[in-house]
């Protein structure tokens, strides 16, 4: 990996496909580690032994209402394997390997106060449009040659919507904070610092286009979800968080925007089961086209002011390369 800044500390592994199998592999070790400590962690919480566990574990998946404290249970698991998967091994990658800081993932120059106000409108005005990548992912028909892959997706995406139902079943204000923290704050850091902050800044210096680096690192964070009939909007959502890093230079919006997309799905759950609004936006409804174009069009025209200021500020490449 060349360096222009001859004051900083290059990459302990030459090349960027070597750094990024070392990434990888660091991911992997932690994924194992916080499987194991999940398990640990549960049998201590449901006060059980691991083989108990581990027998709790295969209905936790399948009917998780059936297991006392399982809305607990399945927030202990989610969080502790995800900061184990992304964020811990990212971090240790970053720090160790790369000899960085976190303020090398930026630029020297900060956005202006209105860049991180439109970072947030922006996510919520793209919504509508990403409902129809839903619908149109939804409506996923494979060639009956591949009728036995298509099954094995619909059972596990059916399997996911059951953990999700659950999940999103809270009706007290301490679980939408466990909520807020578990499924927002930690992917918000980690899938940023790691999608955008290492994986698409590595790709942009290996094929030298950025287009190119942003859709590939979105279809990567997309795809690494396993959520096949939500791979396409997913993909776009790590699109839109991949142009906002680029065009200002700072990850923590990309971050903001990340947090402001899951958070308000979790807000918006929370306020339908407790009654205070209608709407239940889980329900995969095709929004009226005219919606849609308007978010199009709000959509573009934010976009465009968050480009047109990236360009008069100067360089999108963050520091660290």
């Amino acid at each position: 990996m060349q360096n222009s800044n001859p004051n900083l500390v290059v990459s302990r592994v030459p090349g960027t496909w070597g750094s990024l199998l070392v990434l990888v592999g660091f991911m992997l070790i932690g994924m194992a580690v916080g499987n194991v400590l999940a398990v640990m962690a549960l049998a201590i919480y449901l006060g059980a032994d691991t083989e108990s566990v581990t027998a709790l574990l295969t209905q936790l998946f399948a009917e998780p209402e059936k297991i006392p404290n399982g809305w607990n249970a399945l927030m202990i698991m989610q969080g502790t394997v995800h900061f184990f998967s992304y964020l811990l091994p990212t971090l240790i990658y970053w720090f160790y390997i790369e000899r960085r800081s976190i303020a090398d993932l930026n630029t020297d120059r900060k956005p202006a106060p209105y860049i991180w106000a439109l970072a947030f409108v922006l996510v919520l005005a793209f919504i509508p449009v990403n409902s129809k990548f839903i619908e149109w992912n939804q409506a996923m028909d494979l060639p009956d040659a591949l009728s036995g892959l298509e099954k094995w997706m619909r059972d596990k995406e059916d399997q996911l919507s059951v953990m999700t139902e659950f999940l999103t079943s809270y009706t007290s204000f301490g679980q939408l904070l466990i909520a807020l923290f578990v499924v927002t704050v930690l992917p918000a850091l980690g899938e940023e610092i790691l999608f955008r902050g290492v994986i698409q800044s590595k790709l942009y210096l290996e094929l030298r286009n950025i287009h190119v680096a942003i859709w590939l690192s979105a279809a990567i964070f997309s795809a690494i979800h396993f959520q096949f009939y939500g791979f396409l909007p997913r993909m776009m959502l790590g699109a839109l968080f991949g142009y906002l890093y680029y065009w200002t230079g700072n990850l923590w919006v990309a971050i903001l925007a990340h947090f402001v997309n899951n958070g308000f799905v979790l807000v918006m759950m929370y306020l339908h089961n407790v009654g205070l609004v209608e709407i239940n936006i889980e329900e995969a409804k095709s929004m009226p086209i005219l919606l849609i174009l308007a978010s199009l069009v709000v959509s573009t025209a934010i976009l465009g002011v968050v480009k047109k200021n990236g360009q008069r500020a100067g360089t999108s490449i963050p520091r660290n390369f």
